[in-house]
């Protein structure tokens, strides 16, 4: 009987399951910004954003160690935890970590935060910066990882810290001695100086009196104007009408009028260089009327990435935290080519222009600039918000004008005389509009005179003699404030928006008709840091000690000899200002009405967004009520109550009816007593660039409100 034979049962093999390939963790600071980068870098990366700050200086106490070398004390922000937590899984996950927040002394301060976090979880923490957010840039940037820069952290630091001094050791004087809620800082004091310096100076100035003289000649069939120069040649002024009447006394109305010197010039005039931060907050606020606030975000958000369509999200300026005016080779280079190929090559800059640096100023970074010049904003308009689109078209045309040449303008000056009597007309014509072709001034327009020579005479037509009286120096708006802040070397461009959002907060100033005007706890303030803290308050010393600061950042200074020179002195003016500062009463003032619950008096109280009614017997009693402003103009849809004048949460001027809220009658623009022609509407006055309209909502029907 043959044997049997068993068959061998194949093997089974073991399913091997693959382990995911480690991707590289990249840390950024918002989550626009991470979308925009991840799609750049591909699938082996993974990019997160960190939100900001993951650690600072406790609220609750002043955090720094003054007897070990101002040492701070940092703890994780409150609210941050379950970031901190995921960011250490990710870290731990990763093959390596970059760190990739702005590039700049904040940016830095982040990166090595959350290095000191994350160390424990990846030791191959890597620092990445670059100055735009498009693809070839990014990519660029991770080629060449560095380490964190400890010196501008320093800078970041010894900033930070010295804030921290100043502020939360005036502040407790300022709650104990005024009110609770107030602050104090080195950048804000300063701004509030300025601005009830400024104040001052138009309450003591005494205006005088002088006149003006203008005519109008004719020449043949041409008419044009000139104005009084002087007598005998010699520029002379005209203090009252008794000069003015005199010089017209000298005048026969009836004979010509000498052509007694022609002065043809050709004038160059060059474009101004691309932005930095505080140029471009200040051309923001004066042409297209945004708070520097608004301005930022903007510009953020133009730097961290717009989807421009098909998925493509790329970042559409370079970093707008800069006070450098350089430009780069490449960008220059693209610029001369779109200018030649748009406008021609006479448009186009041999020489592109060359800004001065300020002292101090950051030269790693360039000039707020467009990624791509052939991004225009016709192109970008349709992916863009209103703010976004406005903002883009400035900075896109401030950088290519900077890139053309010079407008040339002929220029005519003629003398007129008659008798000893000198009158003198000016006159212009655009030859060449160079770089205005793209960047439009509010003076480029041609103001002609006839073809006059020497020897030719003029008829007078007629002569407007006005009495005008020297006017006081402008309150301070948002641009000239942010100007002079630069212009003494005061703060620095990432400080400007911050620091006027603090001071209106803090109802220290407030926003009259775009002008900054001192509220009377503004001046309290003032006042005693004035007379307790002049070195906080003194322009030139606030200017050295950034100086100070600046060194540290090359790496020339040490921040701790920075910090405590500083510091020694104020620590003793903080003593004397305990001792001597009195207690200041804000005596509540009456409202001159009744409280409608308890029927106690209602009194003036002064709160975060102006003053405001409440009733005096506070805290038994706690009705308050807005103080409103009564228009006198009938409620346009109940035409029972009256419209007045309230105020939104953020401060911002609307009107309403005093029936509220039986009646919810509310426009943001003042309504008048008459109604529109075409349709009966209400109308209402609208204030618009350069004065007011008389409007109507319901259609388009305007008025100019003659001045």
């Amino acid at each position: 009987m043959a044997a049997k034979t068993t068959a061998k049962k194949p093997a089974i093999k073991k399913k091997t399951t693959r382990k995911a390939p480690q991707k590289k963790l990249v840390i950024v600071e918002s989550p626009s910004k991470a979308k925009t980068i991840e799609k750049y870098l591909g699938r082996t990366y993974k990019v997160v954003a960190s939100v900001g700050h993951v650690r600072d200086l406790p609220k609750s106490r002043m955090g720094v160690d003054i007897e070990n070398n101002y040492q701070p004390d940092y703890i994780s922000i409150r609210g941050k935890g379950s970031v901190i937590k995921e960011l250490k899984k990710d870290a731990k996950a990763a093959k390596a970590v970059y760190l990739a927040s702005d590039p700049d002394r904040e940016g830095e301060a982040i990166a090595w935060h959350l290095a000191s976090l994350l160390k424990d979880s990846n030791d191959n923490l890597n620092r990445v910066t670059f100055n735009e957010i498009t693809k070839d840039k990014v990519k660029e940037a991770f080629k060449e990882p560095r380490e964190i820069n400890m010196d501008l952290v320093d800078a970041q630091q010894a900033r930070r810290i010295l804030d921290r001094l100043v502020g939360y050791s005036i502040s407790p004087i300022l709650w104990k001695k005024v009110k609770k809620g107030l602050s104090a800082g080195r950048v804000q004091s300063v701004a509030l100086n300025l601005i009830i310096k400024r104040e001052n100076e138009i309450r003591n100035f005494k205006p005088e009196e002088y006149w003006t003289l203008d005519a109008e000649f004719k020449h043949g069939k041409d008419q044009f104007g000139a104005s009084f120069y002087g007598l005998d040649g010699k520029k002379t002024k005209l203090p009252n009408n008794e000069a003015v009447q005199k010089v017209l006394g000298q005048l026969d109305r009836q004979a010509p009028f000498d052509i007694t010197d022609v002065e043809r010039k050709e004038r160059r005039r060059s474009a101004q260089p691309p932005y930095t931060t505080s140029t471009m907050q200040q051309d923001a606020n004066r042409r297209l009327n945004f708070r520097t606030r608004k301005t930022m975000m903007a510009a953020q958000q133009l730097y961290e990435g717009i989807n421009i369509g098909e998925g493509a999200t790329v970042g559409l300026i370079t970093y707008m935290r800069t006070d450098s005016t350089r430009i780069s080779a490449v960008a220059k280079h693209e610029a001369s080519q779109f200018i030649h190929d748009e406008y021609g090559a006479e448009y186009a800059a041999t020489k592109p222009v060359k800004g001065k640096l300020p002292e101090g100023a950051q030269d790693a970074h360039e000039a707020i600039r467009p990624t791509s010049v052939f991004r225009t904003p016709a192109k970008m308009k349709q992916y863009l918000s209103n703010d976004q689109y406005k903002l883009y078209n400035l900075i896109w045309s401030r950088f290519v004008a900077s890139q053309m040449t010079p407008q040339v303008m002929d220029t005519m000056a003629v003398m007129i005389e008659q008798n000893h009597v000198d009158f003198r007309a000016t006159g212009s014509k655009v030859k060449f509009p160079g770089f205005t072709k793209v960047y439009k001034r509010g003076d480029d327009k041609d103001n002609l005179l006839p073809d006059l020579n020497v020897g030719d005479q003029v008829m007078l037509v007629s002569d407007n003699p006005a009495q005008h009286f020297t006017q006081p120096p402008a309150r301070y708006t948002e641009a000239a404030l942010v100007k002079s802040l630069e212009e003494n070397g005061v703060g620095r461009p990432s400080t400007y928006a911050p620091t006027l959002d603090t001071i209106q907060r803090r109802y220290y100033v407030k926003l009259t008709a775009r002008h900054f005007e001192p509220t009377e706890l503004g001046e309290i303030v003032d006042k005693i840091i004035g007379e307790q803290f002049p070195e906080i308050v003194n322009v030139k010393f606030t200017a050295e000690v950034e100086d100070s600061l600046d060194e540290v950042e090359v790496g020339k200074e040490n921040w701790v000899k920075v910090v405590d020179e500083f510091y020694q002195p104020f620590s003793k003016e903080v003593e004397r200002a305990e001792e001597q500062v009195a207690k200041i009463e804000m005596k509540d003032e009456l409202a001159g009405s009744d409280c409608d619950i308890c029927g106690a008096p209602m009194v003036v109280k002064m709160g975060r967004y102006g003053k405001f009614h409440a009733c005096s017997r506070f805290p038994n009693c706690r009705n308050t009520k807005a103080i409103v402003k009564d228009t006198g103009v009938k409620c346009p849809v109940c035409h029972e109550g009256n419209v007045v004048e309230r105020k939104s949460k953020r401060n911002r001027t609307f009107y309403g009816c005093s029936r509220y809220p039986d009646c919810d009658f509310v426009s943001w623009d003042r309504p008048i007593e008459r109604e529109c022609p075409k349709d009966h509407h209400f109308l209402v006055e609208k204030k618009v660039k350069g004065g007011k309209q008389v409007v109507c909502p319901n259609g388009d029907y305007k008025e100019e409100i003659q001045k």
